[in-house]
């Protein structure tokens, strides 16, 4: 990691999450810096989304990706990452490489030339066209990065999108979070063109020991511990 780049996350240092005996840096992005393995782990990246949409009928403007990619750039940038780990979902259908815009497919060659890429598959890219990935996981320091969250061990993984929705001084919010218990964390989702599912809600259900959450949720400029007494559940919940 450069010197510049590790003076602007040494700010976040605060804010900095603890799970598995490692600390991870949150990032507005919805990726997670990983400091001791020099890596940024992002989670549903869903390119191509809004293209493959077109090609079945939803005649929708197909610039999702490169602003999924032009973030995913700065964030390699200003960690320094020398990996990119992609926990799954990363294209939305197995053909998305195929859709890709020729500009999208030479930005994501030149930063496969700065950067290692660890392609785990996801329910929407189990066997993406052209591109090599990892497996449904892979273990790092005893944890196990995976696209869906699973008890059992000590697991990071993607697939639910996850939102807080938090009730304060008489008003509501709701904004995608990472959110973990100490033994499964689940990131938020970081394609452009991507929803969220509140934590509260079902598709949660059996996932976490709600007595132990640790929520953060992605505010305008920063990521912000949120406590859980504050969870509501909203529509979606």
């Amino acid at each position: 990691m450069s010197e510049g780049a590790l003076t602007t996350l040494e700010a976040d240092a605060a804010d900095r999450i603890s799970f598995g005996g490692a600390s991870f840096v949150p990032l507005v992005s919805g990726g997670l810096f990983w400091p001791d393995e020099n890596a940024l782990l992002v989670a549903d990246l869903h390119l191509v989304k809004l293209a493959s949409y077109a090609k079945r009928g939803q005649l929708l403007p197909p610039y999702d990706t490169a602003m999924t990619l032009r973030r995913l750039d700065a964030d390699l940038e200003r960690t320094g990452a020398r990996e990119l780990i992609a926990l799954g979902d990363n294209f939305h259908r197995d053909d998305g490489p195929l859709d890709l815009l020729e500009a999208d497919r030479e930005r994501l060659a030149r930063m496969a030339e700065r950067v290692k890429f660890t392609w785990v598959t996801g329910n929407h890219d189990e066997n993406p066209v052209g591109f090599a990935h990892h497996g449904v996981q892979v273990m790092r320091r005893g944890l196990t990065l995976t696209h869906h969250p699973v008890r059992g061990g000590l697991t990071i993984a993607g697939h639910l999108h996850p939102a807080a929705h938090i009730a304060i001084n008489g008003a509501s919010t709701r904004r995608r979070c990472f959110v973990h218990d100490g033994t499964v964390m689940v990131l938020p989702a970081y394609g452009s063109s991507t929803g969220a599912m509140n934590i509260l809600g079902p598709a949660f259900r059996g996932v976490f020991d709600r007595a132990r959450l640790d929520v953060r949720m992605i505010g305008r400029d920063r990521v912000y511990p949120v406590s859980p007494k504050r969870l509501i559940t909203g529509w979606d919940g």
